[in-house]
């Protein structure tokens, strides 16, 4: 016992004493790099492009009475079809929009109808619920997508990155509160369980798009995952436009207003889509969504000019406590398990140079030295063996020398 006691207490100055060193070693120059502003930046420029077709819409609903989303969605994915799809067109080899199809289609299909009900229910849920309820439960898509990361992509996620998520939720707590406080509990109430059922279907919809969407960019290419959600969305909105909207469609009153507004969500959108595969492979899907929760206070913000909504000090404290949850998510990077990669490794020659070709493809970073140096250790086991083969010669010679005499 009397020994066991001065054990302990050593082994918790050993713990206070290390976090006292990190504490010293703690440089804030190596948390706030170049990378994790230039993905700050990124990811709020995705949130002002999505505050775009929000402004846009609102001013379609409310000025002009139209009330189409398969049709909006239809001009985003008819311009991704437009250039994306044709550049794949253009391709020639295993890129080729033919050689894709006849191995994927099937699953490219089923992302594009993915992606075109997220899109859908979200904006049918409005008819429904309260603005409320939408701005809440429109947060389950990160914790959707952390179980898809960790299940799919084989991300593994560490204390920290599960702090600054509810980080990032309190400040959207924050906003709702001032939402309320400001009286702007818009919607319908019709019927709130549809309305929060179709907002969760919606939220599912999104984190499985933006899983396939992380994992084709990092994986295969961004031009690829363009011009097939292209095209496949071109198909399904047509069809959906035509069966559901037709109505809608042919009551519009076109003027140069409608058609620049229309004109201005479909660029916002296809800029969103464009940039957004960019952001994602700097990052990750759940990084994209988390700096996307502050695209509702811009349009905030927007409102209080263009809408006359009442500001509130909270939206502010909103906003703050998002972006620290984003830079505290980012801070720590998020390992993957690499188990299911094969770990043996052989001894000849031939195994070690493909070992070097196979990690200079993989890892872009790797320097010249680097390159050399495995070089070399391939010639040094090359002349060993061409040296023991030579041995091995000149012993059987002098062998049957022997043998003559």
């Amino acid at each position: 016992m009397d020994t066991k006691q001065p054990e302990g207490a050593s082994r918790d100055e050993d713990r206070k004493s290390g976090f006292m060193m990190r504490v010293r070693k703690f440089n804030l120059k190596e948390v706030l790099t170049w990378q994790l502003a230039r993905t700050l930046a990124m990811g709020q420029g995705l949130a002002a492009l999505i505050c775009g077709t929000a402004v846009t819409s609102q001013y379609l609903a409310t000025s002009f009475g139209v009330n189409t989303p398969m049709m909006q969605s239809l001009f985003n994915y008819t311009l991704l079809c437009v250039t994306y799809t044709t550049m794949l067109l253009c391709r020639t080899g295993d890129g080729n929009i033919l050689q894709i199809l006849k191995r994927r289609w099937w699953k490219y299909l089923l992302l594009g109808l993915v992606d075109v009900e997220a899109n859908y229910t979200v904006v049918k849920a409005y008819q429904y619920t309260t603005l409320t309820s939408i701005q809440l439960l429109d947060c389950f898509v990160i914790p959707v997508l952390m179980i898809l990361s960790w299940w799919v992509l084989k991300t593994r996620y560490r204390p920290v990155h599960f702090v600054a998520v509810c980080i990032c939720l309190l400040g959207v707590g924050a906003m709702v509160g001032a939402d309320l406080l400001a009286g702007r509990d818009q919607g319908s109430t019709s019927n709130i369980l549809l309305g929060d059922g179709l907002v969760l279907i919606s939220a599912t919809l999104y984190a499985v798009s933006n899983v396939c969407q992380e994992y084709t960019v990092k994986n295969l290419s961004r031009v690829e995952f363009l011009g097939m959600v292209g095209l496949f969305g071109t198909i399904i909105s047509t069809i959906q436009m035509v069966v559901l909207e037709r109505n809608e469609v042919a009551k519009i009153q076109w003027s140069w207003q409608v058609g620049l507004l229309f004109a201005a969500y479909a660029l916002c959108m296809y800029a969103l889509y464009s940039c957004m595969p960019i952001v994602m492979k700097l990052s990750s899907a759940t990084s994209v969504n988390l700096s996307l929760l502050t695209a509702d206070l811009f349009s905030l913000f927007c409102g209080v000019f263009l809408f006359q909504y009442n500001f509130s000090g909270l939206y502010l404290v909103s906003l703050v406590v998002i972006l620290i949850g984003f830079i505290t998510f980012n801070v720590v990077p998020t390992p993957v398990d690499h188990t299911d990669s094969s770990s043996s490794s052989s001894s000849s020659s031939s195994s070690s140079s493909s070992i070097c070709e196979e990690d200079h493809n993989n890892d872009p970073v790797a320097t010249q030295d680097d390159i050399t140096k495995q070089e070399v250790a391939v010639r040094i086991t090359t002349e060993e063996e061409e040296e023991g083969e030579r041995r091995k010669s000149d012993l059987s010679d002098a062998v049957g020398r022997s043998t003559k005499l």
